[in-house]
């Protein structure tokens, strides 16, 4: 969903809260080495690597290629690489890329790219299905993984339904052949979101090929197995199914009684969006029981898919400008629902945070205006379903082969108000080799005592802090960072010395 404009209009009918129960829902194991690797398939409800262990996809939108700049936003500001290299300190180890079918034609060119100062200094003279090549290498290269979403037919706008009188199913079909065959020997791009959210007319299950979402995701499932077998297909829901409506691409009833069969077994994960009141109003926000009717709300719309091990879900847009108390209510339930990863590691429902851009008009961002401070209180609210990245595909990103592991941290105070003050600390990996993990000290000279802390743990002894990194952001390759905040009180006090030690 691309936000400079509100386009929510869908009506949604009374849900029955459905408690539906839940399938074997024990704590994965561990695995003894990094998950990820390889090409990935589902089993059940979860999504295995090509190892056989389970994985968790905890990522971001970063919209731009399906507008009319036909790149991501924000390369008017900033180094495409600085913004992955944000996004992997902050424990996002997946990027969901929009994209429209406009830039496959040969007069496209992005545009609103910022090569001062050596900004993107590799991205000149490429157009955008290069620059998009750009984008993955150095995912991978950082341990991200990579969903490709075919978000609209044209830079103008969203359609109802996967096709339109000027791109027709078959331009649809030949890009999304396309872009599997581009990325067929490259597993940071590990699926395709077929279609981004289908609704009314759109039908699931009634048999006409003219509407029924279903049916299309089957032919253009099996067209991109068809040159990439190793791919996931991303399948969303619609909008209303047997006359109950939800979110538009957030409705998966049908897919109980129609199931989607691809010619390649276990790729099919299913895909929803939901979103809160700033986006727009639905039933369930003014139930009298709200926030405890929603687990009834999720479940019957998509969740029971999970619940009943029938298949991985994949929450792929969710998101909202907080302002409202609804809203944070709203944003808590969901993310107790989408289970912690330190009660249930990898077994849990996948996810994309919407959206990395602060250019989105009904729900802001991760980042703020300036497209470089975090908006913590947001990010925040993420913390517990944040997952471990994944191995890097190679290449400079992703460190180097060395025995010496080495790190430095640098401490900055991003806003000082005299009774407290908020801080920003940076490690970077000075060495030759990837580190796995990083502890930073430093000792105050005055009274402070850290307050609260995110992306790290901490131990305080007199003036005297240790931060440990979080379980998702201790591996930084060669060169790489990674970053944790904190407030203290009172404020006022000077920036200390701050060490850093890495294994």
């Amino acid at each position: 969903m691309f936000r400079l404009r509100s386009l929510r209009r869908a009506l949604c009918a009374a849900v029955a809260a459905l408690l539906l129960p839940l399938a074997g829902a024990t704590a994965s194991a561990h695995a003894a080495t990094a998950p990820g690797a390889g090409y990935w398939h589902t089993s059940g409800r979860q999504i295995l690597d090509a190892a056989g262990q389970p994985v968790r996809i905890a990522g971001i939108n970063w919209f731009g290629f399906e507008t009319a700049n036909y790149v991501v936003h924000g390369l008017w500001s900033r180094d495409y690489k600085n913004m992955i290299d944000q996004m992997r300190s902050l424990g996002y180890n997946t990027i969901r890329l929009p994209y429209s079918d406009d830039i496959f034609k040969s007069t496209t060119v992005p545009n609103s790219i910022d090569f001062s100062n050596g900004k993107n200094a590799d991205l000149q003279g490429l157009n955008s299905l290069q620059v998009m090549d750009k984008i993955v290498a150095y995912a991978g290269q950082d341990g991200l993984k990579v969903i490709l979403d075919r978000h609209r037919p044209d830079a103008g706008g969203q359609s109802a339904l996967w096709y339109t009188s000027s791109v027709p199913e078959s331009t649809w079909i030949a890009d999304l052949k396309a872009l599997a065959a581009r990325y067929a020997a490259d597993p940071t791009v590990i699926g395709i979101d077929l279609h981004n959210e289908p609704h009314d007319p759109a039908c699931w299950g009634c048999g006409d090929v003219s509407v029924d979402w279903r049916l299309a995701a089957q032919r253009a499932g099996n067209a991109v197995l068809s040159v990439n077998p190793d791919l996931l297909v991303f399948v969303e829901g619609v909008q209303t199914f047997n006359g109950v409506s939800g979110w538009w691409g957030g409705n998966l009833m049908g897919v109980a009684q129609y199931p989607v069969q691809l010619s390649v077994a276990n790729r099919v994960v299913y895909s929803a969006h939901d979103y809160a009141t700033s986006v727009a109003q639905q039933s369930w926000f003014s139930d009298p029981t709200f926030p405890a009717n929603m687990p009834g709300v999720w479940d019957s719309y998509w969740g029971y898919l999970f619940k009943q091990n029938i298949a991985p879900v994949w929450v792929g847009e969710f998101g909202t400008t907080l302002a409202s108390t609804v809203d944070q209510k709203w944003l808590a339930a969901l993310v107790s629902y989408l289970r912690p990863t330190s009660a249930y590691g990898a077994d849990s429902f996948q996810w994309t945070f919407w959206s990395w851009n602060p250019d989105s008009g009904d729900t802001g961002g991760i980042l703020k205006d300036d497209w470089a401070t975090v908006d913590t209180v947001k990010d925040g609210y993420l913390a517990s379903i944040k997952a471990p990245l994944f191995p890097s595909t190679g290449g400079g990103g992703g460190g180097g082969g060395g025995t010496s592991a080495s790190c430095a941290a640098s401490y900055a105070v991003s806003s000082d108000w005299g009774s407290g003050f908020n801080a920003a600390v940076t490690v970077t990996n000075t060495g030759t080799k990837a580190i796995g993990s990083w502890k930073v000290s430093w000792t105050w000279s005055g009274s402070q005592q850290v307050t609260n802390m995110w992306n790290a743990s901490y131990t305080q002894s007199g003036g005297t802090v240790t931060a440990v990194n979080a379980a998702h952001n201790g591996a930084v390759p060669v060169g790489g960072s990674a970053s944790f905040g904190f407030g203290g009180a009172p404020g006022g006090g000077a920036v200390p010395s701050v060490s850093c030690t890495a294994t």
